[in-house]
């Protein structure tokens, strides 16, 4: 298929939001929000009045203890952070948390992550919270690794999406930076995404794309599209990226031909591991991949005392 004569270049805005000011993905917590997640948690597991039953029938108030964080399986560790929060919330500040990893590393089978000392009922009352989240959270970063790993080389980085546990998506994205992937947008608020039913809305994916430009000018738009006539009909309108939804790398390949000098291209749709190298070799800039929050098992990590 013959290319369409070169344009100008557009400067393309970013697909993911810019957390920091400079051009990097922060891959810091917002402690406002571990604090309000852990409170929570807490609560949930406490119920009202707070009490851990077990542990204040069978364990004296002032006896201390200290206990290791430990992986029951291989993989890449994320929440250190959080499950410090937990600790520190049971314990009145009375524990301390000293990290043996950090998030982003590889850990193996049988390697301590972090050792907690402080009054045996509040570790013992925080020991299923910490590790929900941390659990959660490494075993996010851990599939999200396994992307991260069979796109290196390439110039493709794989996404996450907004198919996240309601309530734990600043957890479950910070743990996808952790694992080497990026976020995209963090919700319906940073950037514009035209889909399939925006388009019928408004009647075609120029008017949708013209009616979010008036109404919000300083906000990125992507615009989904399914077909080589679209993708080159939302660059002729103005988008700043193009999801491109379930097309073949064929397809993909004519698609980063025509447009891929002038906007961001992500692929998304049906993506596995054994397909990834093909999808990344046409030229696309990110595989989006929901899989990464809504699927990831977790990675089994336990709270052992040590003996007294």
């Amino acid at each position: 298929m013959a290319r369409p004569p070169a344009r100008r270049r557009r400067p393309r805005r970013r697909c993911c939001p810019d957390l920091r000011g400079d051009g990097v993905i922060d891959p810091s917590l917002d402690l406002v929000e571990v604090e309000r997640i852990v409170l929570n948690a807490l609560a949930e597991d406490l119920g009202t009045p707070a009490r851990d039953v077990t542990s204040e029938a069978t364990i004296p108030a002032a006896q201390t203890d200290t206990a290791e964080l430990v992986a029951r399986a291989d993989g890449v560790v994320a929440g250190l952070l959080v499950a410090a929060e937990v600790f520190a919330v049971t314990s009145a500040g009375a524990a301390t948390f000293e990290a043996v990893a950090s998030d982003g590393d590889r850990v193996r089978r049988g390697d301590v992550l972090a050792v907690v000392t402080g009054p045996t009922r509040a570790l013992l009352t925080a020991e299923r919270t910490a590790l929900n989240l941390l659990c959660r959270m490494s075993g996010v970063a851990t599939h999200t690794r396994k992307w991260a790993d069979q796109l290196a080389g390439t110039k493709a980085t794989v996404l996450d999406t907004r198919k996240t546990t309601p309530g734990l998506r600043v957890l479950e994205k910070y743990a996808v930076r952790a694992g080497g992937g990026t976020n995209k947008r963090m919700g319906l608020y940073d950037v514009a995404m035209i889909k399939d039913n925006h388009k019928l809305a408004a009647g075609s994916i120029t008017a949708a794309y013209e009616l979010v430009r008036a109404t919000f000018p300083d906000v990125a738009v992507q615009v989904e599209v399914t077909t080589l006539a679209e993708a080159e009909e939302a660059v002729a309108a103005g988008a700043d990226f193009l999801l491109c939804d379930n097309m073949t790398p064929e397809l993909l390949t004519e698609v980063v031909g025509a447009v891929g000098d002038r906007v961001e291209l992500e692929a998304t749709g049906n993506l596995t591991l054994a397909t990834a190298a093909a999808y990344a070799a046409t030229g696309v800039d990110y595989l989006s991949v929901g899989g990464l929050t809504h699927s990831s098992p977790i990675l089994d990590i336990a709270l052992d005392l040590r003996p007294r």
